[in-house]
């Protein structure tokens, strides 16, 4: 990686503009000698990067397991993750190195480790008893595939099948192989003429742990004697098999076959089956065979003390149930329920109160993995109802397209989410306790409250509490239910400008101070939203249309208005003005030929019901201009304080009035230079009407290939889709398709030219060019005067230049500290107000939480602008840049924050390169230069955010978002937070065998399986079998599973370790009693010789 070439600070300055003056090269001095006055606390060792929790739904699961003592829940994936859950807020991911498919997950039932089978045919064992578990061994197979494995409860010999039909067996202790081998061609022999197929199924019986049930996919399934070396039943069937399952008792076993049939077989009546189910076949006429059904890919057959057993399988549906969604069948009885799910079943797994497979099973609950959720189905109640799911599982409900991440908000904002979202919960869940119950919290070191605000494909935003590493849904607000929805394709207004997802969110732009939200659409559609706990009937949805043009010809903005020094009324004045009007739109081939003033979506016209939450302000929609389809809002910006929203796209920018609902400013990008225009600019030329669908916002499926224009950043030009950028600094003409954007707005109260005394309210605008214009904004007083005279505004002069598009801009005081925009602190509106209320509201003023609100004359403040490829300190008013840093030159930043840490704020980037990096403010000094991650995807740059305290995230799959922290505080508490896997429960006692059971047998018959398969007895494996890998967990890995039956060795060595002297004393006594035992017995042998010959009453 290159090294940044910082320039050496003479005197405080970094950059002087040539053209300055001497007067201006002498305030400068000033600036740099004022600058040198703030005290930057923050440092390198203040900074390290780690990842701290990942939440969502796990991305393409692919295994489940689960330990019924320790109730933890695991599930594997197809990209080598692991995700460990046990009570809400206990969740832990891990990841395999290899990053194959997990095929399956075995826990060692109440022992604090699992084994995980992969794809490419290795076995781990991962330790639990540490808050982030580690492998402690793995074992990677050579000659042959694994398929299937089975582990007993409280057995440290694992059984492996495979692909050849073999079976081997690993000491999980060790893991190593042991010599005994079960071939076969052994277990099949001649009862089939062709190799019986891979290994599907493994288990001892339950009764019986010397004779193991080994199933074959072709249909054979053959019980083997461990002792014996022998089959002693083979079970043919000439339908492929996919499961089996055992009756506790061990005298029958139940099989789910490719034709959607299950057959029952009595253990001893090998010849036929017992009998045969086709649970969704129709029973036809004349005895004849049901008609075939879709493969039965899983059952389960769990008993119960005090009635029928149940039989849950997965799959079996007739093949005429077309469209018909995934079911799970119970079978309890001579009741059959069909439960439908949302996604195809991957695994299910049913939920028992003992861990003994030679009990009574009483099944209480069904957890069912699916491609894109879990659920969990309650047995004990009517009906099967699901339990309410606690985790945050629903982030991919409707695919992500945007986040932002807010730490360190309000404290009174969670409660009040909270309190609104509590009431869009559904109804009919179980009644019980979420049964996934195992694990404890870690410590709560953070006490702030931090926000997640997810945007949706389907116009839904979710806002998430996300304090202390956890993550809880509080609240979601759908933005589509204020249009017109087309009931089918045919019946879709022809103005739409996206293919699908016409309501997906772009931008958000949230205040959570006054709690104004305002989003912007896909459709190039703005909704402003107000907070409040009652609930309205709106009977007239307020809305405005902005004609926003690119126009170089006509410099004459489309609604005749100049550069305004007064505000031009809009669309319309006022609320009760402005009605929805439904526009025939005018297809591009009708007489006239254009379709113009039309929006892409249409506005309900019937009043809409609004319940607590958030509630509509003002909807603003562009719209066709001669043909021309609007362009998608690239920034946005809302003002409590002010009451402004302000947004642009590639033609221009638009301010609205959102107390007044009128449109302040609409000039295309070009207008807003005046004659100060430094590019030479072509002719228009026609666009194309159509844009990619969602602008590539809606990439779920990760094997999509993205189309070029998807992956651009707003200037670049891409190649071969990699993220580098070739862009000469000096664009001296813009052609159509790199038209100058607005890329960053900031309201703020600052100088806004070099001769200001006293700063004032304005916005400062970026663009794709990297130009910083400044826009002077004169507002009315407060109370009833702000709703009847006019905001005026109008463009200060001031232009600065930054290589690279404007990504962040932010301000600092004369002491170094963030000048925050004003803001108005939040109030219900809802509610009518008494005439004290109203006197109060007439002299209140917006909060600033600037200091520079009261500043002297003589004070300066500080600009931070953040651009694709530099950062500049400027002074003002002086407009003297005083610091600069170039960011990348090969790459460009793709998120910059200007962020708050230790009681100081800093500059926070993440580059198309991978690096994330932090600079000091205001020097700009590095602190933080980390490679972290590859850009793969756009959906990483969509979602990168960094927010204060050293928090940032990104959406590392569709379904799941990655936290990260750059602050080394948090990085050394991170292991206290988290929460613990293990606990210390003891293992339930095991099933009485009764006294006759006892006493003529028939109870469960044990066996020694150390003496089948230890090296004395089974000899060693061969060698090119399988190798065998350390793992990394280290000495905290072996502590944590020395105990229990697998730690057994293990816990003796530490043991010993740990009493060395001990053992030493020992030895020595027992050397002791070594040398007088051989003394005692050479006595003894003389006294014998002695005695030998003597007759007995001669002694």
């Amino acid at each position: 990686m290159r090294k940044f070439n910082i320039r050496k600070v003479l005197d405080g300055l970094t950059a002087v503009s040539s053209a300055a003056s001497a007067s201006s090269a002498a305030q400068q001095q000033q600036a740099g000698n004022r600058e040198s006055e703030i005290q930057e606390t923050l440092q390198s060792e203040h900074f390290q990067l780690c990842k701290t929790v990942r939440h969502g739904f796990p991305y393409q699961p692919s295994a489940l397991a689960f330990d019924p003592v320790q109730k933890i829940l695991a599930i594997g994936t197809q990209t080598g993750a692991l995700r460990l859950f046990g009570r809400p807020g206990v969740e832990c991911y891990c990841q395999h190195d290899s990053g194959a498919a997990v095929i399956q997950l075995q826990f060692l039932i109440n022992e604090g480790a699992l084994v995980s089978a992969l794809a490419d045919d290795t076995l781990h064992l991962w330790n639990l008893r540490q808050k982030r578990p580690a492998i402690l061994h793995s074992l990677k197979f050579n000659r042959e595939r694994i398929t299937f494995c089975h582990l007993p409860f409280q057995s440290k010999w694992l059984y492996v099948g495979t692909e050849r039909g073999n079976i081997h067996i690993v000491n999980v202790e060790s893991f190593t192989l042991s010599g005994y081998v079960i071939m076969w061609n052994k277990a099949i022999e001649l009862s089939s003429k062709s190799h019986p197929g891979p290994i599907v199924h493994i288990s001892d019986n339950p009764m019986d742990e010397g004779k193991l049930l080994i199933g074959f996919e072709s249909g054979t399934v053959v019980l083997w004697d461990l002792k014996s070396k022998k089959a002693d039943y083979r079970y043919l069937h000439d339908e492929a098999i996919h499961s089996v399952a055992w009756h506790h008792e061990g005298k029958q076993f139940i099989c789910s076959h490719s034709d959607g049939t299950l057959t029952i077989w009595n253990v001893k009546s090998p010849t036929k089956p017992f009998q045969t189910i086709t649970p969704h076949g129709k029973q036809l006429k004349d005895g004849k065979k049901p008609e075939p059904c879709k493969p039965i890919l899983k059952v389960e057959y769990k008993t119960t003390r005090a009635g029928e057993p149940f039989i849950i399988l997965s799959g079996g549906l007739s093949y005429d149930t077309v469209g018909r969604r995934p079911c799970l069948t119970v079978m309890h009885g001579k009741s059959t329920a069909v439960l439908e799910m949302d996604y195809s079943i991957v695994d299910f797994l049913t939920l028992c109160e003992t861990p003994y497979p030679n009990d009574f099973q009483e099944p209480y609950a069904v957890v069912v993995l699916l491609e894109k959720d879990l659920v969990l189905i309650d047995l004990a109640q009517n009906g099967y109802p699901i339990f309410e799911n606690p985790y945050p599982l629903t982030i991919h409900e409707s695919p992500v397209t945007c986040c932002e991440y807010f730490a360190d908000c309000p404290v009174d904002l969670i409660p009040a989410l909270y309190s609104v979202g509590a009431r869009q919960k559904r109804q009919g869940y179980s009644k019980k306790e979420w049964p996934i119950s195992g694990g404890n919290w870690g410590l709560i070191t953070q006490s702030y409250p931090e926000i997640i605000i997810t945007g949706h494909a389907d116009g839904s935003i979710k806002f998430w509490d996300a304090s202390a590493i956890t993550l809880q849904v509080l609240y979601k607000l759908k933005t589509a239910k204020v249009f017109e929805k087309s009931r089918n394709k045919d019946d879709r207004p022809n103005t739409d400008i996206v293919d699908e997802d016409p309501y997906a969110i772009q931008i958000i732009s949230w205040c959570p101070e006054s709690r104004m939200l305002c989003i912007a659409g896909v459709s190039a559609h703005v909704i402003i939203y107000r907070f409040s706990k009652q609930e309205v009937t709106t009977e007239v949805i307020p809305m405005l249309e902005v004609r926003l043009l690119y126009e170089i010809n006509d410099i004459e903005s489309p609604d005749g208005e100049q550069v305004p020094p007064l505000p031009t009324p809009g669309t319309g004045s006022n609320p009760q003005s402005i009605v929805p009007q439904s526009h025939p739109s005018t297809s591009s081939s009708s007489s006239d030929g254009l379709r113009d003033n039309v929006p892409c979506l249409k506005v309900k016209n019937s009043p809409l019901k609004q319940s607590p939450g958030y509630q509509i302000e003002l909807v603003i929609q562009l719209v066709w201009v001669s043909g021309e389809p609007p362009q998608q809002i690239t920034s946005l910006a809302v003002n409590s304080a002010y009451g402004l929203v302000v947004f642009g796209n590639c033609n221009g920018i638009a301010m609205v009035d959102y107390l007044q609902k009128t449109v302040l400013l609409n000039l295309g990008t070009i207008e807003l230079y005046g004659s100060n225009d430094p590019y030479r600019r072509e002719p228009r030329s026609p666009r194309k009407t159509r844009q990619p669908s969602g602008a590539g916002l809606c990439d779920i499926n990760e094997g999509t290939v993205v189309p070029e224009d998807r992956c651009k950043s707003p200037t670049s030009d891409v190649k071969d889709n990699s993220f580098s950028r070739s862009r000469s600094s000096s664009v001296t003409s813009i052609d159509k398709e790199s038209r100058e954007a607005i890329s960053a707005l900031h309201f703020c109260e600052t100088f806004t030219r070099k001769a200001d005394t006293s700063p004032s309210p304005c916005l400062w605008v970026g663009t794709t060019l990297g130009t910083v214009l400044v826009i002077v904004l004169n507002l009315p007083p407060g109370g009833e005067q702000r709703l009847l005279q006019p905001v005026i505004v109008s463009p200060s002069g001031t232009i600065l230049r930054l290589k690279g598009a404007i990504l962040r801009m932010a301000f600092l005081d004369t002491t170094g500290s963030l000048v925050s925009p004003a803001h108005e602190p939040w109030r219900e509106h809802n509610v009518p107000e008494d005439k004290d209320e109203k006197d109060k509201l007439k002299k209140r003023r917006p909060v600033s939480v600037s200091p520079s609100s009261s500043q002297e004359i003589s004070e300066n403040q500080y600009a931070v602008i953040c651009s694709e490829k530099q950062a500049k300190v400027i002074s003002l008013p002086s407009q003297n840049c005083i610091y600069k840093q170039n960011i990348t030159e090969t790459s460009f930043v793709l998120r910059g924050d200007i962020v708050s840490l230790s009681n100081s704020i800093c500059l926070a980037c993440f580059c198309a390169n991978g690096h994330i990096m932090t600079f000091s403010l205001p020097s700009l000094r590095p602190l933080l230069d980390v490679y972290y991650l590859p850009l793969t995807n756009m959906r990483i740059a969509r979602t990168f955010c960094f927010t204060n305290n050293g928090q940032a995230l990104y959406l590392v799959s569709p379904t799941e978002i990655q936290r990260l922290t750059y602050s080394q505080e948090t990085c050394e508490n991170l292991q206290e937070m988290l929460g613990e896997l293990f606990t210390p429960v003891e293992t339930p006692e095991a099933p009485n065998r009764g006294f006759f059971k006892g006493l003529f047998g028939g109870g469960a018959q044990s066996l020694d399986r150390e003496e089948l398969f230890g090296e004395s007895a089974s000899g060693k494996a061969s060698r090119s079998l399988a190798q065998h890998i350390p793992g990394p967990g280290g000495i905290e890995g072996v502590k944590g599973a020395a105990s229990g039956v697998v730690g057994e060795l293990a816990r003796a060595r530490l043991a010993l370790d740990e009493r060395g002297q001990k053992l030493g004393e020992l030895e020595e006594k027992t050397a002791a009693m070594l040398y007088s035992a051989d003394s005692f017995s050479k006595h003894a042998h003389e006294m014998m010789l002695k005695y030998k010959d003597k007759k007995w009453y001669q002694f």
